[in-house]
């Protein structure tokens, strides 16, 4: 094994490598999106797009490797019993979800409404239509959800209670 690790140890650290993957990026949307449509609202539809295009090449990816790696972890160590267990795999069942039936399409709508609207927009204090402010009160509601899920999972996996 490299460096005199296990192979579970070397499963588990691709297990947290890919908690990483899926969430770490998610943290700084609220930041960057409040940064974009004060200093310039023109970018939000470009953010929108990079926001959907990596839950669905980073998030999506990441969640199959923390599931797989989970499903080794749990077989290997005889864990399928375990609160910690059942609560990972149905948090990873419950985010995957939230990512594709609701979070990518809401970005997308963000995307074409912020577009539309800027098509409109001269300059001044940018005025988002009802279809941009829609998209994104889905988005910040079913954001944040999945963002505590992943921190409470990651709490619960830690203390297995």
């Amino acid at each position: 094994m490299a460096l005199g690790a296990s192979v579970y140890q070397l499963v588990l650290a691709l297990h947290i490598m890919a908690v990483v993957l899926a969430f770490g990026w998610t943290f700084m949307l609220p930041i960057a999106f409040a940064v974009a449509s004060k200093a310039d609202p023109r970018s939000l539809p470009v953010l929108h797009r990079a926001e959907y295009m990596s839950e669905r090449l980073l998030l999506n990816p990441a969640l199959t490797v923390l599931v797989g790696a989970g499903i080794y972890l749990a077989t290997d160590a005889h864990l399928w019993g375990q609160f910690f267990v059942q609560w990972g795999v149905g948090a990873a069942l419950v985010i995957g979800y939230l990512a594709g039936s609701v979070l990518i399409p809401a970005a997308k709508r963000a995307e074409q409404a912020a577009r539309r609207d800027l098509e409109t927009f001269a300059g001044g204090e940018f005025a988002p239509g009802e279809e941009y402010r829609a998209a994104t009160r889905r988005l910040t509601l079913f954001g944040s959800a999945t963002s505590l899920l992943a921190l409470a999972t990651i709490a619960i996996m830690v203390v297995k209670p």
